[in-house]
């Protein structure tokens, strides 16, 4: 008996289930009760029962064949929401946490330049002013002095090579193929510490005198009780053997000279230091330091642009650039730069002489 009822109930809910799925599918009125004519009074019955829950249930939203949808919010398009939509440019990351935008190098030509740092100064304004106008190029200047110019030329270290000095037989022997283009003039000036030095001029003897330790004392050429400290160049400056052809006639210069690397080294020295005596190239002479005349047959003469044109400044000199072989290239187009007029102003600015 219980079976009986626990079928039945389990045969009704199947039966009720599948009356349920087709009135959802097919919620039509006259379709529904044309089918119910198939079932009899008990179909009926259920059928009246089932439409009630169905049409509680919201059955009667669907009459119209429509299924309800959720209408989704619209957002108001702003500017500032249609500029981020634009596309960004291209970046590539630094490494240092900010992008940057990216560039293409430029391909870039190198001359290297080095030796006197008398020329340093030209060469270098040279440089930057080729540079500035050829932005693909880099131009390269080291100093170390005039030997090291005609070392690093000859070995063909460097494109060029700078000094302050001619060429010896034996460098143009070693190195055959040298080919030396004056950039400019020079004059030697003796600088002294102006402070408590009333010594405006001396002679070529003199000053030999004091470099080779002869003279040790600024009263014994016209000037106060004070000792002289003797300051010149180290063995591989061109202005040294200059300096030593023109001047100390091949004599040794005094033990206790100190010497320095540069002729920027030498006008610092000179300007620190009470009672100094040193020599620079005319690029060299500032309100720092006083440079002397030097007396020709009685005549002081200044070491000036003038003087040196004209000759009549005693230790003078041509300032020179060394290439192996014809210069060529680049090489060619920078020093055709520092020859032609706008080259020569920059030699003139640097306080260097301009070739005649």
């Amino acid at each position: 008996m219980f079976l009986n009822k626990l079928y039945s109930k389990y045969i009704l809910i199947y039966f009720m289930s599948g009356i349920s799925i087709y009135l959802v599918v097919n919620c039509n009125k006259t379709t529904m009760v044309n089918d119910l004519k198939k079932f009899g009074i008990a179909g009926l019955v259920i059928a009246v029962l089932l439409m009630f829950m169905v049409f509680s249930t919201g059955c009667v939203n669907n009459a119209a064949g429509k299924t309800p949808t959720t209408q989704a919010t619209t957002v108001p398009v702003t500017a500032q929401t249609q500029v981020a939509t634009q596309v960004a440019p291209q970046v590539t990351s630094t490494g240092a946490g900010t992008p940057q935008a990216t560039s293409a190098t430029p391909g870039s030509k190198t001359i290297k330049v080095s030796g006197s740092t008398t020329v340093l100064p030209i060469a270098q304004d040279a440089a930057d002013a080729f540079m500035a106008a050829n932005p693909e190029t880099n131009i390269q200047v080291s100093g170390g002095g005039s030997g090291v110019g005609v070392q690093q030329i000859g070995d063909k270290l460097v494109d060029i090579g700078m000094s302050s000095r001619d060429i010896t037989k034996d460098e143009m022997t070693k190195y055959p193929n040298f080919v030396v283009t004056p950039v400019s003039l020079d004059g030697i000036a003796v600088i002294v510490n102006p402070n408590n030095n009333p010594v405006n001029s001396l002679t070529i003897p003199q000053i030999r005198d004091i470099y080779n330790g002869k003279v040790t004392n600024w009263k014994d050429v016209g000037g106060k009780d004070m000792a002289i400290v003797v300051i010149g160049r180290d063995s591989a400056s061109g202005t040294r053997t200059f300096f030593t052809d023109t001047v100390m006639n091949k004599t040794n210069y005094v033990k206790t000279q100190f010497e320095k690397n540069s002729n920027g080294a030498i006008q610092q020295s000179v300007a620190q230091t009470p009672g100094a005596v040193g020599y620079v190239g005319l690029g060299y002479i500032d309100p720092t330091v006083k440079a002397l005349k030097i007396t020709v047959n009685g005549t002081p003469i200044e070491p000036s642009v003038k003087t040196v044109l004209d000759k009549t400044y005693p230790i003078s000199r041509s300032l020179l650039m060394i290439t192996n072989g014809q210069p060529s290239g680049l090489v060619k187009d920078y020093i055709t730069y520092i020859l032609s007029p706008e080259g020569q102003k920059l030699v003139a600015k640097e306080g260097f002489v301009p070739l005649p």
